[in-house]
Order: structure tokens, then C-alpha cells, then sequence
């Protein structure tokens, strides 16, 4: 089966405007040299926007979006009939009807908002931060003509300034703002920085220090509980950068971290819904090999035990639930299932039994049963192959894919025996056509173990999440996964890591 890619089009995730029918919505702009004739109100969640309203109809600049609904609590922007972004605003579950006003000749300059403090000092937060970028552009013009050495001093001093100054007002702001919505999405883009850093061994700020303090105070101030925090310009790109840049990439730690983070939730809410379904979707779309750990883990921590029985609905989470047992067994570290095969030699004996043209499984099964202390003699089982290093290679004559990587792989296993690893190669053909297969590996001089499912008893498919080709599996001398999905390129490094841990073992 494939992977599922689950995206965050969800069954309930999705948000539209609360259907609340409370008090409704009243939000006016007086937008002055405005040329649209229809305007958007739109909203952010996690990392995509959503529309929450359309002003069909704007007159000499009002712009009026007004209904029934209250509207979620969040950060809202206007947007033009042709898709650009006018500016962000404040929506609280108290703060529903707003008046604001501005004009084109200058958007920012001119913001302004009369019926909400909390929107106009926010507005007057935009409008400091957007003189000092404008400065910034200046000073760096100011750089022309400079050989880079002297641009680069020129910047670094004159940089420094202008970030300590943004960084101050940052901090005043936000402790005047203390408690409120507005403070709360400020503290989001405000890193959390250590001062008086103790000096390391070699007399430099110690790095462990400012780390551990970077990431332990990360989350500060952020309440996971208010769903409003993620419809913000700000959360997604922090909680990306916490998974991404701040933690250790390893799926323990990426999993202890997951539980961190959900712990912080409230039950059944927003938040907790879209973090299931970000972590659900990370954690299966990540490159990185054994994060399927991490995903199998999700599965069983918040799919299994009923969590997102709103986020999925129920045939979706049978399937989530299907995918999480074919990885656990196959995660690494895990002893891989065993194989129970028949080599071309073995093909002769059931050849005569019938399996060669038997059409269906019912059919395989009961030759199978008819034949077992037979098929007991013929079989080539995978634990009972002896190697310290065993590569288990899924494949097909007609892959075009495996065509160039198979000589690869058989070139890779002849350097490492001829450098003296005990290495083997159980290569699996995923397919039933004896005759070609025989034929390319006659061809090709396959000196390993050429091995197929000639009675249709394993269901390698499934089995090893074979749903494409090539795959290979690295194994241990106890036959546990050590890697899995590799390029031939990476075999000679797994084989040598792996000799570091034997040795390691023995000492």
C-alpha cells in the first residue's frame, strides 16, 4: 500500500467562520483612493488562508463586511479584487465590530482605528517597524561605492543599531500589551534570546549554554489552549522552525517533543485537531529514513485512542490505522519478519506441485497444505541465512530502475567481500516469471541468493511495503533492521557503520 500523504484537507479541520449565530460581524473601512469595487475579507490558519467574508460591493472606498456569524478569533487581512494583501488586523471574540481607515497614497502611514485600542497600537507597531526597514534601506544604500570590506564594517555597526532599537521597542511593547491578543501574536516572531552568557573552556560564549536556553524558553508565553494563536501569520513558521532547526533530528526526540507540544493543548479543540493532523502528515511525508517511527507513534498515541475521530473521518482512519501496522514491524531496530522462499533450484519441485499454474489464492492455499512437509524441505528461510552483513534487495526483471541499480548493488557486494565482510545478499524477485527471471539473473551472473515467493505464501508486498522497486533493507547478524530504503551508494557506509557497533559491542 502507499503512503497515504494525508494533507490538512481535513474532514473537520477545514475551518469556515463559527457558525455561532451570536452577536455577527460588523467590520467598515473607510478606504480612501481605493479603485476596487469588490473586497475580500480573508484569515489565517496554520500556515494557508481562508476567506471569511466578500464585500460585493465597495462604494467610493466603503468597504463594509457585515453578517450573522461571529467570526473566529484571529489575525484578518483585506485583499484586493485582484488578490493583493492590504494589511492584517485584530479579530477577538469581543472585538467584533471594528472601524478602521487608511489610504492608498500611503497604506500604512494612514492606518488608523477608532474603535479598538488594541488594533491601533498594533497599526502603530506596523508603522514603526516599517520606518525602521525603510531606514534600514537607506543606510545600506548609503554602501554603494564601498569595497566590501568597509560595506560589511559599515552594515555590521550601523545594523547593530538599528536591531538593538527594534528589539527594544519589541520588548516594551509587549510588556504593555501584556495579556492581550495582540501581545500574545507579538511574542510569537520576538525570539528568545540569552543574555550574560558564561564563557566556555576556550574562552568563547559557550554555544551549549545559549542553545539550551534558545530551546527551553522557545515556547514562552505561547498559550496552546487559545485556538486564535494559530490563526496567525506567525505560529506555523515557529512550530516549523522548533521541528526543523531547534531540535535534535531524531525520531525520539522528535516524538518526546510531539507529546510536549500536545500536552500543551486543550481536548477536542482547533489547535489540538490541526496538530494532529501537521504531525500526522509531517511525520509520514519526511524524508529522513526511520521517521516512520515517528509516525507510527503519532498513529498510536492520537489516532488509536479515538483523538481524531473529528479530524478524519472513520474509512480514513481505518486506513491511517492499516498503514501504522505494516511500518511497526519494519521500523529500525526491529528483528525484520522472516521469508520463507524458493530459490531457482526449488522451483523444479513446485514446478511439480502445481504452483506455476495455479490461478487462485484459495488454489495456492490448499496445494500449499497438500504439499507442507514437502515445500519444508524446498524453502530458503531469510533467518536461516548466516552473514554479520545480510542486504535484503526487493526487485523486478522489468523495473527499469532496478536495471541500473541491481549491477550496482552486485558490484557494491563484490568490493565488500573482497575487502573481507561477511556479507550476503538475499535477493528477492517480486514477481512470477520464472523463466525471465532465471534468464536475467543467467544474464547478469546474480552470484547471490536468487529467491522468489513461488508458493504466494509471504505477501511480500505488504509485508515490506513494497510498493515500488528497488528496495533495499539492510540486516544485522541477528537479522534487526538497521537501515532500510537505501541507494546501492549507501550500502558500503551502512556495512562500515555497523562493524563500528560490532566492535564497539565487543570492547
Amino acid at each position: 500500500m502507499k503512503k497515504l500523504l494525508l494533507s490538512l484537507s481535513l474532514l473537520s479541520i477545514i475551518t469556515n467562520v463559527s457558525a455561532q449565530a451570536n452577536q455577527g460581524h460588523d467590520i467598515r473601512v473607510n478606504f480612501k483612493n481605493c479603485k476596487d469595487t469588490v473586497m475580500y475579507l480573508a484569515f489565517y490558519q496554520f500556515d494557508k488562508s481562508y476567506l471569511a467574508d466578500t464585500c460585493k460591493k465597495v462604494v467610493k472606498g466603503q468597504v463594509v463586511f457585515k453578517g450573522k456569524n461571529t467570526l473566529e478569533k484571529g489575525v484578518y487581512y483585506l485583499v484586493s479584487q485582484d488578490k493583493a494583501r492590504y494589511f492584517d488586523f485584530f479579530v477577538s471574540d469581543a472585538n467584533q465590530k471594528i472601524v478602521m481607515s487608511t489610504d492608498t497614497a500611503d497604506l500604512v502611514k494612514n492606518l488608523k482605528c477608532t474603535s479598538h485600542k488594541e488594533n491601533d497600537d498594533f497599526f502603530n507597531y506596523i508603522k514603526f517597524i516599517t520606518a525602521k526597514n525603510k531606514e534600514y534601506v537607506e543606510v545600506k544604500n548609503k554602501t554603494k561605492g564601498m569595497n566590501s570590506k568597509d560595506s560589511l564594517a559599515f552594515m555590521t555597526e550601523k545594523g547593530k543599531v538599528l536591531n538593538e532599537t527594534v528589539m527594544a521597542f519589541e520588548k516594551t511593547f509587549l510588556e504593555q500589551h501584556k495579556g492581550t491578543f495582540v501581545g500574545d501574536v507579538i511574542n510569537l516572531k520576538m525570539e528568545k534570546e540569552a543574555k550574560d552568557i558564561p564563557k566556555a573552556s576556550n574562552g568563547r560564549p559557550d554555544s551549549l549554554y545559549i542553545y539550551n536556553y534558545y530551546k527551553s524558553h522557545f515556547w514562552d508565553g505561547v498559550n496552546f489552549e487559545d485556538d486564535g494563536i494559530m490563526r496567525t501569520p506567525f505560529f506555523a513558521d515557529k512550530l516549523k522552525k522548533y521541528f526543523n532547526n531547534v531540535i535534535v533530528q531524531h525520531p525520539d526526540t522528535v516524538s518526546l517533543e510531539i507529546d510536549r507540544v500536545m500536552a500543551k493543548t486543550k481536548a477536542g479543540s482547533m489547535m489540538q485537531k490541526l496538530l494532529i493532523a501537521h504531525f500526522l502528515y509531517t511525520s509520514e511525508s519526511s524524508k529522513l529514513m526511520g521517521f516512520d517511527k515517528v509516525f507510527v507513534h503519532v498513529i498510536d498515541k492520537y489516532i488509536r485512542t479515538g483523538m481524531a475521530k473529528e479530524v478524519y473521518d472513520e474509512k480514513t482512519i481505518e486506513k491511517i490505522k492499516e498503514r501504522g501496522d505494516i511500518l511497526k514491524p519494519l521500523l529500525l531496530g526491529s528483528q525484520s519478519p522472516d521469508l520463507l522462499m524458493i530459490d531457482t533450484i526449488g522451483h523444479k519441485q513446485i514446478q511439480k506441485m502445481g504452483f506455476d499454474t495455479v490461478k487462485t489464492s484459495q488454489g495456492a492455499t490448499k496445494l500449499y497444505y497438500d504439499n507442507v512437509q514437502n515445500l519444508a524441505q524446498t524453502f530458503v528461510s531469510l533467518y536461516g541465512v548466516k552473514a554479520d552483513y545480510l542486504a535484503l534487495v526487493f526487485w523486478d526483471v522489468d523495473c527499469g530502475h532496478c536495471k541500473t541499480e541491481i549491477p550496482k548493488l552486485l558490484a557494491e557486494y563484490h568490493a565488500l567481500k573482497k575487502e573481507g565482510y561477511d556479507i550476503k545478499v538475499f535477493s528477492v524477485y517480486t514477481q512470477h516469471d520464472y523463466d525471465k527471471w532465471r534468464k536475467y539473473v543467467i544474464e547478469n551472473k546474480l552470484d547471490w541468493m536468487n529467491i522468489y515467493d513461488g508458493v504466494h505464501i509471504n505477501n511480500i508486498k505488504e509485508k515490506f511495503d513494497i510498493y515500488s522497486t528497488p528496495v533495499i533493507y539492510m540486516l544485522d547478524k541477528n537479522k534487526k533492521i538497521k537501515a532500510k530504503r537505501i541507494g546501492t551508494e549507501q550500502v558500503k557506509d551502512i556495512v562500515k557503520q555497523m562493524e563500528k557497533e560490532y566492535k564497539a559491542v565487543k570492547k
